[in-house]
């Protein structure tokens, strides 16, 4: 017989499965994020070229489903791409598709990685580095691999 511990681990899915990464400017609980995250249709992309255009995004992401809109980060001094944009299905199951298959794969040469968002809100799309653009300061996301960061 199988334990349960077995049972959930075959039941896993560890390419949808929320990361330890957390938005540290969301505004309410964690209980309040990770309720957000678990039914989201919104992705986060990040390292992105800063040449990716957005209808780039819309070719790749839009293999795994019907996208609402994608939302492009923007340095918020120069307006200019900054590295990451959000990409909103309408069904999650779209949104988990992309995160299977999408995550880890090569656009305009550098690896992307993608990640559940609790939901896009006006003014999320600029970077919040000091200089305008997107912060690749590594200690502000502690839960990233040294490999993850190209």
């Amino acid at each position: 017989m199988c334990s349960a511990d077995t049972l959930s681990v075959l039941r896993s899915d560890s390419y949808v499965d929320l990361s330890q990464y957390r938005d540290q400017h969301f505004r309410g609980t964690r209980y309040d994020q990770e309720r957000l995250l678990r039914k989201s249709c919104t992705l986060y992309v990040g390292n992105l070229s800063f040449y990716t255009t957005e209808e780039q995004i819309h070719e790749l992401f839009g293999k795994s489903g019907d996208i609402k809109k994608v939302i492009m980060g923007l340095d918020k001094v120069k307006k200019t791409p900054c590295g990451f944009c959000f990409v909103e299905y309408y069904a999650r199951g779209d949104a988990e598709n992309a995160m299977r298959y999408i995550n880890g794969t090569r656009l305009d040469d550098r690896i992307i990685r993608t990640d559940w968002d609790a939901g896009f809100k006006e003014g999320r799309q600029y970077g919040r580095g000091r200089s305008g653009g997107q912060n690749h300061t590594k200690h502000l996301l502690p839960e990233r691999r040294e490999e993850d960061w190209i």
